[in-house]
């Protein structure tokens, strides 16, 4: 009778041990590619009117609404572009690198100026949508020309959370309170809670892209977290990636090294803090720790890391960039 009793426990443990393996291995290892869910109807008229815009009164100019939507880009640089190690500039893109020391942290900064919104993209690794399909941000950014480019939320490593990029509609199912980050088609930013609106109304409001990591950092020019606010079990001090609008057509892409004795890393309320200080409007906080990278024309800015002992870039599922395809 005991020898039973010992097989069976020796059976159901290798039954536990094999689902544990197979539930890490489907969660962090095993690629699987998701079809496209079949996408709603948007209407384009003259009179358009993103949900940003909405209270300013605007309208959005036609032509750079479908731009967005279908990918495409209004022109090409109205003359060569002019490139030092921390500066481009070709009359429709213009962005400037610049180093902070931000009291025990290096962080870098990418002031960058648009003519037209549709240069401001997100690009998905090997350009497909799915669990753990992930490049290097470098990779997908020479892919797509990127001029600069950051790591975005690493939708891959969850199974809920709006996924909108470039116009496309990969994912509709919430997670109850969750900030996103919008990008509308006219290029301004939105901070929304995926338990009061839907992807699909989302888009129908000139939605472009949407990121599902945050939480939202500055709203309306006033820092949105507190002292004690962080990301799930994230340490205080990290690697942080952010993007920001400071005005029409004028971001900032914000990213900060930790982890190592040179650089300490943020807390969210320190990079809140930081970006109010380049006149930021609306912050959020992108996918951090080793997944935060810069990348300026091809080559990386800043030093990502892990653990703090090998500077060494990870492989994400998407990037947020600036460029021309």
């Amino acid at each position: 009778m005991r020898s039973y009793r010992f097989l069976w426990a020796v059976i159901y443990g290798l039954v536990l041990v094999s689902f544990t393996v197979y539930a890490c291995l489907d969660t962090f290892v095993i690629q699987r590619v998701y079809e496209i869910p079949e996408q709603p109807v948007t209407r384009f008229t003259e009179s358009v009117t993103s949900a940003s815009e909405s209270a300013a009164g605007t309208e959005t100019d036609v032509e750079s609404e479908t731009a967005a939507v279908t990918g495409e880009t209004s022109g090409a640089p109205e003359t060569e572009p002019y490139v030092t190690d921390d500066s481009y500039d070709d009359g429709n893109i213009k962005i400037t690198l610049t180093e902070y020391r931000y009291g025990d942290t290096t962080v870098y900064v990418a002031d960058v100026l648009l003519s037209d919104p549709s240069y401001l993209k997100t690009a998905l690794a090997r350009s497909v949508y799915g669990r753990n399909v992930t490049e290097k941000t470098s990779v997908t950014a020479s892919q797509n020309g990127a001029i600069l480019a950051v790591n975005g939320d690493y939708y891959g490593a969850r199974q809920k959370g709006y996924v909108i990029r470039n116009g496309i509609l990969y994912r509709n199912t919430p997670v109850s309170g969750a900030e996103d980050l919008v990008i509308y088609r006219d290029g301004t930013f939105g901070v929304i809670s995926e338990s009061e609106v839907t992807a699909e109304e989302l888009l129908e409001a000139g939605a472009s892209d949407v990121l599902s990591f945050g939480p939202a950092l500055i709203r309306d020019g006033v820092i949105a977290v507190s002292e004690d606010d962080e990301v799930g079990r994230a340490m205080a001090s990290n690697p942080r990636t952010a993007v920001g609008v400071i005005d029409d057509l004028h971001y900032v892409f914000v990213v900060s090294d930790g982890r190592t004795d040179e650089s300490a890393g943020l807390d969210l309320y320190e990079l809140a803090d930081f970006m109010s200080l380049l006149g930021v409007t609306t912050a959020y906080n992108l996918d951090g720790g080793g997944s935060s990278t810069m990348v300026f024309n091809g080559s990386v800015v800043n030093n990502p890391t892990t653990n703090g002992k090998k500077i060494t870039e990870r492989s994400v599922s998407d990037i947020v960039y600036i460029g021309y395809r």
